[in-house]
């Protein structure tokens, strides 16, 4: 699987995108990741192995701590991807509004 697939997969779900918010605003453990979900700390873990796994976060050492830390980057080329069609909507609706434009302008028929 591509890099991109893996991580639109952990995206994909929202106990991830939650952890993946929470570490936005700084990093965290595992126990302080796990606090706000009614799963186990066992599930949780397998959460951030996804996220680990697509480069979304990383672990560190401090002393007996783990902590976990947002990595963007990943979020960078989704970013990247997604806009490509931003850009793509955009120029259909700005015909679409050219088109309505034109029509109001037209006189009507009857």
């Amino acid at each position: 699987m591509d890099q991109l697939s893996t991580v639109f997969a952990a995206l994909a779900d929202p106990t991830r995108r939650a952890i993946l918010a929470r570490l936005a605003e700084g990093d965290a453990t595992v126990n302080q990741l796990a606090e706000p979900f009614p799963i186990s700390l066992q599930a949780v873990s397998k959460h951030l192995k996804v996220l680990e796994q697509a480069g979304l976060i990383t672990r560190g050492r401090d002393a007996q701590w783990r902590p976990c830390r947002l990595a963007p980057a990943p979020l960078r080329d989704v970013t990247e991807w997604v806009e490509t069609y931003r850009r793509f909507w955009e120029a259909r609706y700005d015909r679409l509004d050219d088109y309505l434009q034109e029509l109001q302008q037209t006189p009507k028929e009857k």
